[in-house]
């Protein structure tokens, strides 16, 4: 029997794939927990303007954090921090208060987003690297002065 995927499946599939399976797998187990549709020639023209559609939107995602890419990538964000003897640094930078600051700017930037190589606790100019999708990678500057 040919289904439909709906959900991944562990060892049997991917989301949205059609595959060949047998009829009391499809029926007592994929159909029966809605991991699978029957596949016809409706279900498959269903899936395929669900597909264009979560495309479409995906491509909209990409536009506009490459926008966001556009404004920022050479923005450098300044932060002024409390130092003791010898310029050392009380505390450090965490990628929350990057994000708090992107926030302040109207950038709504997740700070999952962010990654920090290293912690940013000295004074100076770092580079972190942002990344909205898997296709929108760049690095801003952070400085950190007192």
């Amino acid at each position: 029997m040919k289904v439909i995927l709906l959900e991944d499946v562990k060892k049997v599939g991917k989301k949205d794939a059609i595959l060949e399976v047998s009829d009391g797998y499809a029926n007592n187990y994929l159909i029966k927990n809605k991991l699978a549709v029957p596949y016809t020639k409706r279900s498959k023209e269903v899936l395929d303007i669900a597909i264009a559609k979560r495309t479409t939107i995906e491509n909209n995602k990409i536009q506009e954090y490459k926008e966001i890419k556009k404004a920022l990538e050479n923005k450098t964000l300044t932060f002024k921090v409390k130092t003791g003897a010898q310029d050392k640094v009380f505390g450090k930078i965490s990628s929350k208060q990057i994000a708090d600051e992107l926030k302040k700017m109207g950038y709504n930037i997740d700070k999952k987003c962010l990654e920090l190589d290293y912690n940013l606790d000295s004074l100076g100019i770092h580079e972190i690297t942002v990344s909205l999708h898997k296709e929108v990678n760049f690095k801003i500057k952070i400085n950190i002065s007192k």
